[in-house]
């Protein structure tokens, strides 16, 4: 009965010109939610490419100004931040130091694009001599010695005019820490952008080489998730929920479209999906021996994590992306 009624079917209607594939597109991709991240780091009039990331660099306070101009150009309207400072120690005490990299990077952005989103990612990892993201005690992450530090730098980040906060650290209840000291010191209305379900990954390699934050000793697999875990996934993402977390991310993204899709299904909360370094730097190389397409591979990629669910994605593809976006208009 159905094959009779369907005989008249014919799909490939829907996509016969470019203007009708646009007109059933089930799934939009918009400058409007793409992150741009932005490595600062110590110095004056630096403008210094990442080796494994072609067409990323690290730029120097001075230098954020005209970066940040060209991404409102494109249509990017949020930034994420991550500070390399000059010196590390065991503490990471450059994260939550009030004249540190990132509050000034913050306050500089603000003043020269007050309407750009600022968010700054919370973690020690840059900021450690041994790399790993948080306080050692005993050769191991201490978790609650940590917390409170991820909450001093939030609130740093918060006063220099933060709009959102990212903890990364994969800290059993930080998101409770920050949202409390948050609350306390004065800024309710920062948001919290939780890193909740964060996986151990090999696609990070190219991001450690960008902020000189690979672990000197041991690996992050006792903070990071593991890549075989689903229903854990989930378990992070509501106790993120329930510590306060505004808005909740999965990482990596094309790894993981399926954790994506699991947690838009179940959850109502904002979602975030961070096109990491490994991801992008794939396709970089790829389309640098001519093996593929960058620009078709690049938004193919996008497509598919919003497809997937996330409401915005983190990816050093933005401004690119912003930019093809506008000449497909």
């Amino acid at each position: 009965m159905f094959e009779e009624e369907g005989a008249g079917v014919r799909l490939r209607r829907l996509r016969v010109s470019d203007s009708m594939r646009r007109l059933v597109n089930e799934t939009d991709l918009q400058a409007s939610r793409l992150i741009a991240p932005i490595f600062v780091r110590y110095g004056e009039r630096v403008v210094e490419p990442v080796e494994a990331m072609p067409g990323v660099n690290r730029y120097s306070v001075d230098q954020l100004a005209g970066y940040v101009s060209r991404l409102q150009n494109a249509g990017i309207r949020t930034v994420l931040l991550f500070g390399i400072p000059e010196s590390k120690d065991e503490q990471g005490s450059q994260a939550y130091a009030s004249d540190g990299l990132v509050p000034r990077a913050i306050a500089e952005i603000k003043r020269t694009a007050p309407s750009v989103l600022v968010a700054a990612d919370v973690c020690l990892c840059e900021y450690t001599s041994h790399g790993h993201c948080g306080v050692i005690k005993g050769g191991r992450v201490d978790n609650d010695l940590t917390l409170p530090l991820l909450a001093r730098a939030a609130v740093e980040y918060a006063r220099a005019g933060a709009d959102i906060v990212g903890p990364s650290a994969m800290m059993d209840r930080q998101v409770g820490a920050i949202r409390s000291a948050l609350d306390d010191s004065g800024h309710q209305e920062t948001i919290v952008m939780s890193y909740s379900a964060k996986f151990a990954s090999s696609f990070y390699g190219p991001f450690r080489e960008a902020a000189g934050s690979t672990p000197s000793f041991g690996d992050r697999r006792t903070y990071q998730m593991s890549n075989a875990n689903s229903r854990e996934a989930m378990r992070e993402i509501e106790e993120d929920i329930r510590e306060g977390a505004d808005v909740v991310m999965v990482k990596p993204a094309l790894a993981y479209l399926d954790i994506i899709a699991k947690a838009r299904a179940r959850f109502n909360l904002p979602l975030a999906a961070y096109n990491v370094s490994g991801e992008y730097s794939m396709v970089k190389a790829a389309s640098g021996h001519g093996w593929l397409d960058e620009r078709t591979a690049a938004m193919e990629v996008l497509t598919s994590i919003r497809r997937a669910g996330a409401d915005m994605i983190i990816t050093y593809f933005a401004e690119q992306a912003a930019n093809w976006l506008k000449e497909t208009v």
